[in-house]
């Protein structure tokens, strides 16, 4: 497991990120504010017309990601596009989960601003930044 609890990004030169452990405290994964929105899975069970076990699989997949909201399994509305999981989402979940990134971690890397992109992660991979996304996530370590 990362501990991410007390990390700081920070840039070398332009692109280039750099984690490492400092003084600053990385927002708990059940920071409501991290999303505009979290989906429950009762709401993408009636969202996606399918079963619950049917979101668990796109869960253990790594199709879709959740964490632990206020005692609740819920999902950021910023994963979907189109009422459905973002496609380009699953190849970087695993690459943080091959980089020891548990759920809850790897939601708020997602939508925490990362000083090498300029944005959260998730926004840059609504832009068509895939490529740079998952050599960010990659250098995590």
């Amino acid at each position: 497991m990362v501990d991410v609890t007390n990390v700081t990004n920070v840039t070398d030169s332009p692109g280039r990120s750099l984690w490492h452990h400092g003084s600053v405290s990385a927002a708990p994964a059940d920071d409501l504010t991290l999303s505009e929105r979290w989906l429950t899975v009762p709401e993408l069970v009636d969202m996606f017309s399918t079963s619950p076990g049917r979101i668990h699989r796109l869960f253990e997949q790594k199709t879709l990601l959740a964490a632990r909201v206020g005692g609740v399994l819920r999902v950021p509305v910023e994963f979907l596009e189109d009422g459905e999981p973002m496609p380009e989402l699953r190849g970087t979940l695993i690459v943080l989960g091959d980089n020891g990134f548990t759920d809850d971690e790897a939601v708020r890397w997602m939508l925490t601003v990362d000083d090498a992109m300029g944005t959260t992660p998730i926004a840059a991979l609504r832009a068509g930044r895939k490529a740079e996304v998952r050599r960010v996530a990659q250098s995590l370590l």
